[in-house]
């Protein structure tokens, strides 16, 4: 990116912040960048200088929520993909009647979009979100949906330069389900087994956004049978805190088997205390 004329740098980082190109001409000085976090944070900070006017036009950039452009699919690539991963294709008609109408009584209530980070959260979890966002005022109704619109920027930005989610090996992503929100500091061990054995190849805790830091593993993977163990139980303790002999889950493994090396397996899990749910996702 440091390489890259204005022109160029704007085409390619411009699509972070939706439809606001503005925000990437105006970092193009600040280069060189020492790493994605830093570039992130320049973008950010220009963000948080602009004025109130510039920053309401950036939220309402943003397109509703299943809303008129998702329904003509009018929607970005992006937000195509963001919204489709959140379950907003999948809403019952009361769940849609209840959206549609939470995000018309927000829009008067504040004169702007619902901005949330749909790629962090279930369609349970931004129903619950917008229902308490309707209680704040509207200064702080600005700095949240900035704050949302950094996290959608730093997902798009993290896909757009490293790339690390479509590259061969196996990812995770944890997400609380009983909190609506990303399971961050969960402990993950990941095994091998091989021949009756278990072989603890990593051990690692999820970051902030329920995701770990690198891939658990890349593409030199081998052939064979793993385990996933997640420590939901562990988790809630500092959620939820009750004495140990009244949890449910505890550990949760998830054994799976890998034919293809060159392949990539993405395997999230959505739990609460008592459930818990996986696939293998893209």
């Amino acid at each position: 990116m440091n390489e890259l004329d204005r022109e160029s740098f704007v085409q390619i980082v411009g699509s972070v912040f939706e439809h606001s190109s503005w925000i990437a001409r105006n970092s193009w000085d600040k280069r060189p960048f020492a790493s994605v976090e830093q570039l992130h944070h320049s973008l950010c900070d220009i963000v948080r200088r602009a004025s109130e006017a510039q920053q309401i036009e950036l939220i309402n950039a943003h397109p509703d929520l299943a809303g008129r452009e998702a329904q003509a699919n009018q929607l970005t690539a992006q937000s195509a993909q963001e919204q489709t991963a959140a379950g907003l294709k999948r809403l019952t008609p009361e769940q849609n009647s209840a959206l549609e109408k939470r995000t018309q009584e927000y829009r008067s209530r504040f004169g702007f979009t619902f901005v949330i980070c749909a790629r962090l959260n279930e369609k349970e979890a931004i129903l619950q979100s917008l229902e308490q966002r309707l209680k704040n005022s509207r200064v702080q109704e600005i700095q949240t949906a900035l704050e949302e619109i950094f996290k959608i920027a730093h997902l798009r930005l993290r896909d757009l330069i490293c790339d690390p989610l479509r590259s061969p090996g196996i990812t995770t992503h944890v997400l609380d389900t009983a909190n609506g929100c990303p399971a961050g500091n969960m402990q993950i061990e990941f095994w091998r087994l091989m021949d009756g054995k278990r072989e603890l190849l990593k051990t690692v805790r999820t970051n902030s956004e329920g995701r770990t830091d690198s891939p658990l593993a890349g593409a030199a993977l081998q052939p064979g049978e793993y385990e996933l163990v997640f420590f939901v139980g562990d988790y809630f303790a500092t959620k939820n805190p009750a004495p140990a002999q009244i949890r449910f889950l505890d550990r949760v493994p998830v054994r799976f088997g890998i034919a293809d090396a060159g392949a990539r397996y993405h395997i999230p899990l959505l739990c609460s205390p008592w459930a818990y749910s996986t696939y293998r996702g893209s």
